[in-house]
């Protein structure tokens, strides 16, 4: 696997971050640490206490799998003794419930301190959110790699900073493909339809290839087909082109790929997670997913062979994937000159380079941070390769204020098309109402 990740860099491909933001990671089978946080044992404060009550940061956390919510309460202990002056707050909220959570504490002037999520844009056009840089000490700063930063800035300013990532890429059973007579690992759209339908044949029993649809990961199927088309949702001067005749015939394709009966029988409610369970099954040939499959693949009764490769481009067009990453921002709270030097404690806490990676490895992610992803490739040679795509990912416009809508717009417009809409149709009428 190691030297199918080193071509991979070696053809300069954009992997992707994904799917962090809008669905958990997969169900890690690592235990968390005895500790929570998985660090060394807390220093001694460095914020000192204030003369009075203690100051207050309330933090709103995404869960990823079933020990988020375990960590953070470690973290919560260890931060709390460490920093006598402070009390940390930390509620771990689930990905479906999480907007909406936000959203109604925003409404009600009780916003949280920090808040980690995916999106950011639309917290920023109602003035609701302070620079970043305001709250994160030079030193914890100069961690992040700088492509992951400036996807938080607008117009100039860093909004939020990375809290983690996944990578993407095209995984492959090797004996289905062997017996289905597929002799070439497909790289452009005509070979992957040609191989899905040689797997068809060899095995009616075997989906050809994964496609998720669902809330979870519509938008990166938009993206996976845009992108390796020349398409994009904006032009270089962030304009949306979501009805671009690139993105047509990408959307087009994908969705003439199901109603051929060459992918999962519903992508419309079928998940990522439901994919790689039948990847790993050996009941999946071809999938797109993160870097955290291989981990869930190795870990099953039965491992099956796998390679993994780039995801394939249309004739003449570029790989290319989906890029995102989750973030910390922090809400105007008319927060003190204390409370802001108690937000950058608890950032340097978090981002302490061994409590992190430990962090990222346990969630089963890619670090954000260039310190982290040193002592992740160190730990584990095979991740190094991922580690280093993520430097050069591609990455959705979450910068834009109508993000979210143009998200969940491009979902609606997936799954009305396999209903039967006429794509092009379907993307003016997004494209109307997203930019007109």
């Amino acid at each position: 696997m190691k030297k199918i990740l080193a071509a991979l860099l070696a053809t300069a491909m954009s992997l992707s971050l994904v799917a962090c933001g809008g669905g958990g990671a997969a169900s890690s089978t690592k235990q968390p640490a005895s500790s929570g946080s998985g660090s060394n044992p807390p220093a001694a404060s460095s914020t000192p206490a204030p003369s009075g009550d203690k100051i207050t940061i309330n933090v709103i956390a995404a869960e990823y799998g079933k020990q988020t919510k375990d960590w953070w309460a470690g973290f919560q202990n260890d931060f709390n003794a460490a920093n006598e002056g402070i009390d940390l707050k930390v509620e771990v909220v689930s990905w479906n419930d999480i907007y909406t959570v936000v959203n109604t504490r925003v409404s009600n002037n009780a916003a949280p301190d920090i808040l980690n999520i995916d999106t950011f844009a639309d917290y920023v056009g109602d003035d609701l959110l302070r620079p970043i840089k305001d709250f994160v000490s030079d030193e914890t700063y100069a961690k992040f790699y700088p492509a992951f930063l400036e996807q938080s800035n607008i117009d100039g300013t860093i909004w939020a900073i990375p809290d983690l990532a996944s990578a993407r890429a095209m995984y492959y059973n090797k004996d289905i493909l062997e017996a289905a007579g597929v002799d070439k690992v497909p790289t452009t759209w005509a070979e992957l339809k040609e191989a899905c339908q040689k797997i068809k044949a060899y095995d009616a029993n075997v989906y050809p290839w994964g496609v998720d649809m669902t809330t979870d990961e519509g938008q990166a199927c938009f993206a996976y087909y845009s992108w390796t088309n020349g398409g994009d949702f904006t032009d270089a001067s962030g304009n949306w082109t979501l009805n671009s005749d690139e993105n047509v015939e990408a959307v087009e394709y994908i969705v003439g790929l199901v109603k051929d009966g060459l992918t999962n029988s519903d992508p419309s409610t079928e998940t990522r997670y439901n994919l790689q369970e039948l990847f790993a099954a050996g009941k999946l040939a071809m999938m797109i997913g993160p870097n955290q499959i291989s981990s869930y693949v190795a870990s099953s009764e039965n491992p099956i062979s796998f390679g993994i490769a780039s995801i394939p481009a249309n004739e003449g067009k570029s790989t290319s994937s989906v890029g995102v990453m989750d973030r910390f921002m922090v809400f105007d709270n008319e927060d003190t000159d204390d409370k802001v030097e108690a937000i950058k404690t608890f950032f340097d806490f978090f981002y302490d380079d061994t409590r992190y990676s430990n962090w990222v490895i346990m969630e089963d992610f890619l670090p954000a941070t260039s310190t982290g992803g040193k002592i992740m490739a160190d730990a584990n040679p095979d991740a190094a390769s991922w580690i280093e795509i993520v430097g050069s990912a591609k990455f959705y416009p979450t910068a834009q204020a109508k993000w979210a809508d143009v998200k969940q717009g491009v979902i609606d417009v997936e799954q009305q098309a396999l209903l039967g809409g006429n794509v092009k149709e379907l993307l003016d009428a997004l494209q109307a109402k997203i930019a007109g």
